[in-house]
């Protein structure tokens, strides 16, 4: 007895009772990414109790809100404000003026600055390190309103600076 087998060729393909199917592998994609440094930060205001000439010297404190990527090492520095020096920032009411100044530390020994200078005019930044864009590191900024004797010379009123926040990375 013989078999015999049939074949259909139905457009172009022929088909039989078995199928074979061709794989090829051998290419491949590369995936990269580069992830940038980056920081960015905000601040809050630093407002001092109220000052009477005389009564002694006031303190308050200001943060600044850094956010940088995971293991960038940053550094905070603080400008010397509209008038004066690092060694003495003045605050303005027109023409009069009120002496501050900013610090690293509550105990007031090293002032906040761009860390430019020697001495006692040297000045000081903060450094760190980003955890993460989503996490914040405060940086706070201790301020000190001496009762000085030219601050007990002040004439009442609302006396103002603008200090400029860098974050170098």
């Amino acid at each position: 007895m013989r078999k015999i087998l049939l074949a259909t060729l139905t457009a172009g393909v022929m088909s039989a009772g078995v199928a074979n199917a061709v794989t090829v592998s051998g290419g491949t994609i590369t995936v990269t990414a580069t992830v940038n440094s980056t920081c960015s930060d905000t601040s809050t205001n630093l407002t001092f109790p109220g000052y009477t000439p005389g009564s002694g010297a006031k303190t308050g404190t200001a943060t600044v809100n850094v956010k940088c990527t995971k293991n960038t090492g940053f550094a905070v520095a603080l400008d010397k404000g509209v008038a004066g020096t690092f060694t003495t920032r003045l605050m303005s009411n027109g023409a009069n003026t009120l002496e501050y100044n900013l610090y690293t530390t509550a105990a007031a020994t090293t002032i906040f600055g761009d860390g430019t200078g020697s001495g006692l005019g040297a000045t000081a930044t903060v450094p760190g390190t980003g955890t993460g864009v989503s996490n914040t590191i405060p940086i706070t900024v201790f301020g000190s309103l001496p009762d000085s004797a030219n601050n007990q010379l002040a004439l009442p009123g609302t006396y103002t600076d603008t200090i400029n926040v860098t974050v170098s990375y």
